[in-house]
């Protein structure tokens, strides 16, 4: 039968993928379970035709199961390619490595300044600031101290250097892949920074031309820049601008100034032991300053006298020594008050000279001497009673009549602290206001013998009261003042007006906001110390008006005068009558009134005490005809004292620096009033008040004003002896004997 032939026709061959799908058959097998079509039972026809179709082409050879053998060619087969794999793999990485080192490089260099301004910087002035006797105070600035070359400097000195910081420095390209790698290894086994691999020229890349921040940026930027000083500068000059250039702590920089910061020496003549110590200092000079921790430098030293030794840079005895036997002399670390004065003069600066771009000497009023007087004062009473009055800081400032500041103190330690409370902080001078109130009344026709009741008062529901809760009746300003009576203050304030109040004591110098309410009396608005005693100033110099001054003048270090102080118009802000006036009422609180403990033997003074609500802030402003000295005590929290008033620790402040700054100073009479003041207000006196009881026995000061007030006459105020109307008439008219 032809039912298995093939009919008629050529058959064309096939190529590519049909020749590939040509034999391609479903089964049964092949398809989804499930679906809904089923299998067909084969035919033989479909049978048949199979086998034809399968007969066109010649029978495929039959591949045996793959053996041992085979595995094994695969599996070499396999390996081979796997290695020519990693190769290949290991090459790609590395040049994709290579294009991102090449990639950060040039990302760290567009953030670099351009290489034709990266010059060797001058370096930053140095402000140095001098006493009224030419004696060093205080530096701004880099210390002074000339550049030394390298050939000048004993040779162990740098070498002091190289081998604690950089042993391989001749050797390396300015960048120590060896040292990097070292100081990885030993930062891992301590699993922590222990160890640097910066070179010397890194460090003074960073020094030069970077910040002093720790990132990945600046380490890159610091690698490159000491690449380029390396190409640009030789061994030795890198050497001589790290040893002028890096920093010593206490405000040194280079070895010249720290030489002489610390050993009172040139750099050229340090000792073996002075160089390893200075050598030491570079890795944390804050911590290791000799002055600041001696302990903690010689132990460094000791470990840089050893580097020495294990580089061959001197002799295992040199070393021994030299260790242990510490030839530094340097003072210990103190409050340095005399800083808050350098700030302020760093504040005032801009405004003097501009900018500055070479070193400068400031010329100051200030006295060496006051100066330590009155940070003696503050902190030996605060270390006596801080914890007694709970009193933590304290602030002090005295000036001349004229203005000019003789000694400042912020705070009991500037270490401690930077914050200058003599001129910076603000605090309500409680009854130290009260003199501006006193002097309106005054300038609108009272006197000080004028009488004014102490008694309660009632201001629109505030009800203030006298600090000892007690009420002596009709007294007079004078009396009101030297007892610091506040219901008196209250209703003269009322009585000039708080507007007129406010005028006054901008007029005299405040020059802090004040608010013209009721309390102002009282001394609610806020001042600062300085501009409260150079308020009280007209007072001791007869009623002119002053601007309180620190610069004297100021010159280059080469002599070029800079700036000076040209004299000020003398500004007349109180008629000396009232200033007479004022001077006799606050005598008296250093009389009998509140500031009975303040004392300069010899000398006539005034003032007045101060304590604000909750006894915050405890004040005392008093003066002479040679200075005036303000003091302040209290909390930088604003949290009340343990009745600190006014009367007690700023008055035993300031009378211990006044003795000592009056100590052979020719004894001088405050501005007295005119000698018809007291005949013409006699009678206003005389019908005002009623003959005293009490007259108290004492030498007389010279120049008093020409009366003394009567006092209260309730029994719990100090008594006077008897005198009669005749005695207090005498008194007013040539002159009472205190």
């Amino acid at each position: 039968m032809g039912l298995g032939k093939k009919k008629g026709g050529r058959k064309e061959p096939l190529f590519g993928l049909p020749a590939a799908l040509a034999d391609l058959r479903l089964t049964a097998a092949d398809r989804i379970p499930g679906g809904d079509d089923k299998p067909k039972k084969s035919t033989k026809s479909s049978i048949k035709r199979k086998s034809e179709d399968a007969g066109d082409e010649p029978p495929r050879e039959r591949k045996a199961p793959a053996g041992r053998s085979g595995a094994k060619r695969r599996s070499k087969s396999r390996g081979g390619f796997g290695l020519g794999r990693l190769v290949y793999c290991g090459a790609v990485l590395s040049l994709w490595g290579v294009i991102a080192v090449i990639g950060v490089v040039i990302y760290v260099g567009a953030h670099l300044p351009p290489i034709q301004s990266l010059e060797i910087p001058k370096r930053p002035p140095t402000i140095q600031i001098v006493g009224i006797d030419g004696s060093m105070l205080a530096q701004r600035g880099e210390m002074a101290g000339a550049n030394v070359a390298l050939q000048d400097l004993p040779p162990y000195l740098p070498k002091a250097f190289i081998a604690i910081e950089d042993r391989r420095f001749y050797s390396h390209f300015g960048i120590d892949p060896i040292g990097i790698l070292r100081a990885l290894v030993t930062n891992v086994l301590h699993r922590g920074v222990s160890q640097g691999g910066s070179t010397l020229t890194q460090q003074l890349a960073k020094n030069l031309f970077l910040t002093q921040e720790r990132t990945m940026q600046r380490k890159l930027q610091e690698a490159e820049l000491a690449i380029w000083l390396e190409r640009k500068h030789s061994k030795n000059e890198i050497l001589e601008l790290y040893l002028n250039r890096v920093y010593f702590g206490s405000g040194a920089y280079g070895v010249e100034a720290a030489a002489q910061k610390y050993f009172g020496k040139s750099a050229k003549n340090v000792t073996v032991a002075e160089a390893a110590m200075l050598a030491g200092l570079v890795k944390s000079p804050s911590r290791l300053a000799p002055n600041r921790n001696p302990e903690g430098a010689e132990a460094r030293a000791q470990i840089v006298l050893a580097a020495m030794a294990d580089a061959k840079f001197i002799t295992d005895a040199q070393a021994k020594a030299s260790i242990g036997h510490p030839s530094y002399n340097v003072k210990p670390a103190g409050a340095g008050t005399v800083n808050y004065v350098a700030d302020w003069i760093g504040e005032v600066l801009d405004d003097l000279v501009g900018q500055i771009d070479e070193s400068i000497k400031v010329e100051t009023t200030i006295d060496p001497k006051l100066q330590g007087v009155a940070e003696a004062a503050i902190i030996d009473e605060l270390a006596a009673k801080s914890v007694k009055f709970n009193v933590s800081q304290g602030a002090l400032v005295a000036m001349t009549p004229d203005g000019a500041v003789r000694a400042m103190v912020g705070g009991r330690n500037y270490s401690d602290s930077q914050y200058n409370r003599a001129v910076t902080a603000k605090r309500q001078p409680g009854s130290s206001f009260k003199p501006f109130v006193y002097l309106t009344a005054l300038e609108q026709g009272l006197t000080p013998d004028t009488m004014r009741q102490d008694a309660p008062i009632e201001v629109k529901g505030w009800r203030p009261e006298n600090y000892t809760h007690e009420y002596f009746g009709a007294v007079t300003l004078t009396q009101a003042l030297a007892m610091s009576l506040n219901t008196v203050a209250i209703r003269l304030g009322l009585e000039v007006g708080p507007k007129n109040v406010v005028r006054t004591a901008h007029r005299l110098g405040i020059s802090s906001k004040l608010e013209p309410n009721a309390s102002i009396a009282l001394g609610t608005s806020e001042v600062s110390v300085v501009e409260l005693v150079g308020a009280y100033a007209p007072f001791a110099n007869g009623g002119f008006g002053v601007a309180p001054h620190v610069v004297t003048r100021i010159r280059t270090l080469s002599g070029k005068l800079l700036y000076m102080r040209q004299p000020e118009e003398r500004n007349q802000v109180i008629d000396p009558r009232y200033v007479g006036m004022m001077n006799t009422m606050m005598r008296e609180t250093l009389i009998s009134g509140t500031a009975k403990k303040a004392e300069i033997p010899g000398w006539p003074a005034a003032g007045k005490t101060g304590t604000s609500q909750d006894y915050r802030d405890a004040w005392f402003i008093g003066y002479t005809a040679n200075l005036v000295t303000g003091v302040w005590l209290g909390n930088d929290d604003n949290s009340p004292t343990k009745k600190a008033t006014g009367g007690g620790l700023p008055v035993e402040v300031w009378s211990r620096f006044m003795k000592t700054a009056h100590e052979g100073v020719p004894v001088a009479a405050l501005p007295s009033a005119p000698s018809g003041w007291g005949l013409s207000n006699l009678a206003q006196a005389a019908s005002q008040v009623s003959p005293p009881t009490a007259a108290a026995p004492g030498p007389a000061p010279a120049n008093n004003g020409g009366y003394r007030p009567p006092p209260p006459t309730r029994a719990n105020v100090r008594p006077e002896a008897a005198a009669g109307l005749d005695g207090w008439l005498m008194d007013r008219l040539f002159g009472g004997n205190r």
